[in-house]
């Protein structure tokens, strides 16, 4: 039972007396400095009502450069891309729900079931498992985080007056999540089907899969008859970002789409990834950490209409055709019964800055007015009903939306939780993270402020030192990786040592130091 007493902040001096390594890209991102203040809707131009301001002529000059000297083969890539969306929407409008895969949790290791469930993610990007956690657990978490709530009157969310999205990040039921060995086996499974162009087992792999790391995030309690958190289709982890050469094109992760080559596009090739910068202008929200999957975990039944998440199923199109659109206008106004034919969009001329839903420091935003050809009414469709327990996730490039009207009779509740691998920039990312933990303020890539410092029942490091696992402490940074173990390829083994090294768990020190005082918490 946990008494929500108010925390003594001694855990931040044990976090602070391990020196970890720096680093030129820790201390030059500007994901690095504190965020501006605000909620969930920071990051929305649609939820915070904000008109966005015309992009800067630079961009007409990274596009212009993207596609310099294969305008032509960009523009049959587009072509065939459009024949193609046309089909694919007619399929998903056909299969509705039935189209995202579902795995139950007790199948894992079950290879028929594991190869289907596979091919399915790779064409959708979406995926559910089953039977995660227990039902009772999961229910249980919502209770408590809602008794979390109560004892804490001034916890902020959106909207503000009737909040169903809450900035909370160490509540008891959120750590508990995050630590549990069945989530941490799911994330696992889930990154087992990324895979590397430069094979599995080469030293210059700098990631592991194997061993996923904890993201905070926020939690969701949205009750019935709630219009406000009508997030429409969105793609998170940067906009901009996703065109510039300081960003995703880093890694050159969509070489292909702007070669005018889409269909050798691979959305889950793990290390082109790697020296992305996804959040380069310090968004109040905007994603800095690498996240192969976002995710949650149902903590409530959710069905659709009722709060739930609504997602475009076709992971490689889709994203071809959002980063190809800014390059392609139309002759035709949109009332034309001729305005989506082939014929009707051709290279812009002259360029434009324009890049349909992208703002600086903003996720990016689709609709149908800017991504025709989408057919947005058609492709988005609701993951299946979910149950407490269940866990769903989506590849990092996945449209999404929720359902704009609550239309259920209970709550739409879950527990934000993506699936990250180890990595440097991780590894990096959850030295600060740790450091937000201990001082019970919001997690770094989100909106700044006093956040849980003065909560009752707030959840400390020393929490998780004295009652959580091994495994779960490395996974909050709060512990060295063991690269003793048999087996261990060789880029995993390296990545894993150079965490270490970032996290300041060198020599014998393998774990956090622990405050003797018992926990306010326990």
């Amino acid at each position: 039972m946990f008494r929500f007493a108010r925390p003594r902040l001694r855990c931040s001096k044990a976090i602070l007396s391990i020196t970890p390594k720096q680093s030129a890209s820790t201390s030059t991102s500007p994901s690095t400095t504190s965020k501006p203040t605000g909620d969930i809707s920071s990051v929305f131009p649609s939820l915070s009502g904000s008109s966005p301001e015309p992009l800067p002529p630079r961009f007409t000059d990274i596009k212009k450069q993207l596609i310099h000297g294969r305008e032509a083969q960009v523009q049959d890539s587009w072509n065939h891309l459009l024949n193609v969306l046309q089909k694919k929407r007619e399929e998903i409008k056909t299969k509705g729900s039935s189209i995202v895969p579902e795995i139950n949790f007790w199948d894992l290791e079950d290879v028929g079931k594991r190869t289907k469930f596979r091919d399915a993610l790779h064409q959708t990007g979406v995926a559910v498992i089953r039977g995660v956690v227990q039902e009772k657990e999961a229910l249980g978490w919502k209770e408590l985080v809602k008794r979390y709530i109560a004892s804490n009157p001034g916890t902020r969310g959106f909207p503000p007056n009737d909040p169903a999205v809450y900035e909370l990040y160490w509540s008891p039921s959120q750590i508990l999540a995050r630590a549990h060995p069945n989530l941490l086996r799911a994330q696992s499974f889930l990154m087992s089907h990324w895979h590397s162009a430069l094979g599995s087992s080469g030293t210059k792999n700098l990631i592991s899969t194997s061993r996923p790391v904890s993201y905070a995030d926020r939690l969701r309690i949205r009750q019935p008859g709630d219009s406000s958190f009508a997030l429409g289709p969105h793609v998170d982890g940067g906009s901009c970002e996703r065109w510039e050469p300081s960003g995703y094109g880093l890694g050159g992760v969509y070489n292909r789409i702007f070669e005018g080559n889409w269909q050798e596009y691979t959305p889950c090739e793990m290390t082109c990834r790697l020296p992305v910068k996804s959040d380069l202008y310090n968004g109040p929200g905007g994603c800095s950490m690498y996240r192969m999957f976002q995710g949650w975990v149902a903590m409530s039944e959710v069905e659709p209409g009722h709060g739930h998440l609504k997602v475009c199923p076709m992971i490689k199109e889709a994203t071809a055709y959002m980063l190809l659109r800014p390059f392609f206008a139309p002759s035709r106004t949109p009332d034309d019964l001729q305005y989506l034919d082939t014929a009707n969009w051709t290279l812009e001329d002259p360029m434009s800055s324009s890049l349909q839903g992208a703002v600086p420091a903003n996720c990016q935003e689709l609709n149908a007015e800017l991504h025709p050809h989408l057919g947005l009414e058609d492709t988005m469709v609701h993951v299946p009903k979910v149950r407490p327990g269940d866990y769903v996730a989506w590849h990092c490039d996945t449209i999404h939306a929720v359902d704009s009207i609550h239309t259920g009779s209970s709550d739409s509740s879950v527990l934000y939780i993506p699936a990250c691998p180890l990595t440097k920039a991780n590894a990096e990312y959850l030295v600060r993270q740790r450091e937000t933990f201990a001082e019970g303020t919001p997690a770094p890539d989100f909106p700044s402020g006093e956040g849980e410092s003065q909560h009752r029942g707030r959840l400390t490091p020393d929490y998780v030192m004295k009652n959580i696992s091994r495994k779960a402490q490395r996974a909050m940074g709060l512990a060295a990786f063991d690269t003793t173990h048999s087996g261990i390829l060789k880029g995993e083994k390296k990545t894993m040592q150079k965490a270490n090294r970032i996290l300041g768990f060198t020599g014998a020190r393998k774990t956090l130091p622990i405050v003797k005082r018992g926990s306010p918490h326990s």
